[in-house]
């Protein structure tokens, strides 16, 4: 196993632009895209989403790492878990999308937190991310209500039209 973090890709540039079918460029291994959509049954956007969105996460909670300094195949000190990382990819959804995030996510079949857990446990299948022995699935369930954490354009709209009417 590689020296990545639990919950961080194998391979940083795994994902850069892929698509089906992409050549690896200089990624040391491909995305075996047919074996990870049988796994999770989302278009290969879900998992760069998930894969840039998790270097997001790490990055929120422990800061940027020192390239210079090598982690151990069993350092933990930037893991993050399950509820951390659907929270950052909520976070990094609206900054990389603002208000449109739960259309492109609903685009991609991604309607809730469990949606983000079937795509860390494919790309773990396959090798991609790594986790911890107490990291499950369930870490996943119900972390937080997507009509609620990503409100539509309508509704941001009503809520001003709202506030402009009392005042």
């Amino acid at each position: 196993m590689s020296d990545a973090t639990p919950f961080q890709p194998q391979d940083p540039h795994i994902f850069p632009h892929a698509s089906p079918g992409a050549s690896g460029g200089d990624a040391p291994e491909q995305v075996d895209w047919t074996k990870l959509k049988s796994l999770a049954p989302y278009p290969p956007e879900a998992f760069q989403f998930v894969s840039e969105g998790l270097g997001h996460t790490v990055r929120m909670i422990h800061g940027h790492r020192d390239e210079a300094r090598e982690l151990s195949p069993d350092d933990q000190s930037r893991h993050i878990n399950g509820q951390q990382l659907c929270l950052g990819l909520k976070n990094y959804a609206v900054q990389r999308y603002g208000l449109m995030a739960r259309t492109v996510l609903h685009r991609w079949n991604i309607k809730r937190t469990e949606d983000f857990g079937k795509i860390v446990f494919a790309m773990v299948d396959l090798g991609l991310m790594r986790k911890t022995e107490e990291d499950t699935i369930q870490d996943f369930e119900g972390v937080f209500d997507f009509h609620e954490a990503f409100r539509s354009v309508s509704d941001v709209m009503r809520d001003g039209e709202s506030a402009s009417a009392g005042r």
